[in-house]
């Protein structure tokens, strides 16, 4: 189905959601044009933080909310894991942060709600909500707005001003842990309360991570994290009805069948893909990526972080790579190819890159989740690392980073103990 520019902006109308994707990515356009990205030094040396939680650039400062086990709004407590995220504009100068979070059943700090709100009485994952002022970045409200699913890992936004939460397990009742079967996509409107879960079953059932809409097509890219993991593509029926369902298809590399990806690959290479269609997308077991496989699916290890910037996908494979440390791959849906555009060389460059987003600037931000001391690490135009922001606090994983649609605030977290953090200063903007 054929989904125009004037289609999206049709679509997502007049409202604040419209800018969610628009405002950045014009930001983008505009400085991709005019040159002013970051050099290959990024934004400096890191100071130290007399805080101890957050090292970064001279110029930027942060402010850190929403612990976990603080009191909400809404009575309850944030629940642990912090994990991925999105922000969308909001009323009154605000800006409105969806939240992931990566909770097992059976786990303390949880996500919070009657049990005929819940996907799953034995799920403690979930969304929550978060109303940030934009004049001084404080928290304005908060409060649980998906519950009772299972490890909500990372997910995407919509141009319709939603976010579409991933879960990264595929439980089934006969574990005795669930009560029903996991694996599935749900979808939490920014401007909301807490919403009545509807898996996205046509959206395929696997170990999900994240997603990335393409504004051009309405087409849905999904990374899957499993060492043998596929890139799957939803082409829905009715763009901006998820719940219509759609089609799920699977990339294939072009004369190369089952394709490898972790090693051996060109830097820069362009490969031709194509996609095959799947037909079992939502399988008793978890073996939906052995079907795409048997059709020729490439394999990625572990895909994780996936966004949209400059009319491209790009995506993160954490332990891929000839050292184990990660990849980045970039793919032009107008062309049709893919290319390896990142391949970390050890750790000290990037380790284990997992939550991706681009920036109003035209540089990535990828957050890492490896080993020993962690950063948010900014990728440039032409593939360069280099390193944002150090968690001085303890070695947990970065996750869940995004920008404000006016480009000024970047958001993460720090998962454990589970901290959302704030960060503005010298944007090239």
């Amino acid at each position: 189905m054929s989904f125009s520019r004037r289609n999206f902006l049709t679509l997502a109308g007049g409202s604040a959601a419209s800018v969610v994707i628009a405002s950045p990515l014009k930001n983008l356009y505009a400085n991709l044009k005019a040159g002013k990205t970051t050099s290959t030094e990024g934004f400096g040396k890191l100071v130290k933080d007399p805080q101890g939680i957050l090292d970064l650039p001279a110029g930027f400062q942060y402010r850190a909310f929403s612990r976990t086990g603080d009191k909400m709004s809404d009575g309850s407590l944030v629940p642990k894991d912090h994990d991925g995220m999105a922000a969308f504009r909001g009323p009154d100068n605000t800006t409105i942060v969806v939240r992931n979070h990566e909770i097992s059943p059976n786990q303390p700090n949880a996500a919070i709600a009657p049990d005929n709100k819940k996907y799953d009485r034995l799920g403690r994952g979930g969304t929550t909500t978060l109303i940030i002022n934009n004049q001084d970045r404080s928290l304005v409200k908060d409060y649980v707005s998906l519950a009772g699913t299972v490890r909500n890992c990372a997910g995407g936004s919509t141009p319709w001003g939603s976010w579409i939460s991933c879960e990264e397990d595929v439980s089934t009742p006969d574990s005795g842990k669930v009560a029903r079967k996991h694996g599935y996509n749900f979808e939490v409107p920014a401007n909301g309360g807490l919403v009545d879960p509807v898996p996205l079953k046509a959206m395929g059932r696997f170990n999900h991570e994240a997603i990335a809409v393409d504004p051009e097509t309405g087409f849905i890219y999904q990374t899957e994290d499993r060492d043998d993991s596929c890139i799957y593509r939803f082409r829905p029926k009715q763009p901006g009805n998820l719940q219509a369902g759609g089609f799920l298809d699977a990339l294939v590399i072009q004369n190369m069948p089952k394709a490898n990806t972790s090693k051996g690959l060109i830097l820069g290479k362009t490969m031709p893909v194509k996609w095959v269609q799947l037909e079992d997308v939502d399988p008793k077991r978890d073996t939906l990526r052995y079907e795409a496989q048997s059709k020729g699916a490439a394999i990625f290890k572990r895909g994780e972080g996936i966004c949209y910037g400059n009319k491209e996908i790009y995506w993160t494979c954490t332990s891929g790579g000839q050292f184990g440390k990660g990849q980045v791959f970039r793919f032009n849906p107008i062309a049709q190819t893919l290319q390896l555009f990142v391949e970390s060389p050890g750790a000290n460059v990037l380790d284990y890159p997992d939550n991706l987003t681009m920036s109003p600037f035209g540089d990535l931000i990828a957050c890492e989740d490896g080993w020993g001391k962690q950063f948010v690490v900014g990728v440039n135009p032409d593939g360069k690392c280099y390193k944002f922001a150090r968690n001085a606090l303890n070695n947990s994983e970065f996750a869940g980073v995004c920008f404000s649609p006016d480009g000024k605030t970047m958001f993460v977290n720090i998962q454990r103990p589970g901290i959302t953090l704030a960060i503005w200063g010298n944007w090239p903007v």
